[in-house]
């Protein structure tokens, strides 16, 4: 009584790995209407969704490992899921007028 986690041999879990594993469920699920969907926007959509579900794995996954380098990672998947959505919305316009 009055010890802490560590020395009674449990592992604590912190919120940020509770937060990766329900990212990993939503990254599934996402996965999933990715192969499902029935309209290309759809599967974009998810795409779009698996980027951001990426981004905040990586950042949980800062907070947990404490890599600080991991939230430049982070920011440039941002970066390439964000030019990745102009695009695609440039394409459904029918590209450059």
């Amino acid at each position: 009584r009055g010890r802490r986690a560590a020395d009674r041999g449990d592992v604590p879990v912190s919120s940020a790995e509770i937060a990766l594993g329900i990212l990993g469920l939503a990254a599934i699920l996402g996965l999933v209407r990715l192969l499902r969907g029935p309209s290309l926007a759809d599967r974009v959509v998810a795409v779009e969704l698996l980027g951001t579900i990426s981004i905040g794995m990586i950042a949980a996954a800062a907070v947990v490992s404490v890599a600080s380098a991991l939230l430049d990672v982070a920011l440039i998947v941002a970066l390439v899921a964000f030019l990745g959505t102009v695009a695609f919305a440039r394409y459904i316009e029918g590209g450059e007028k």
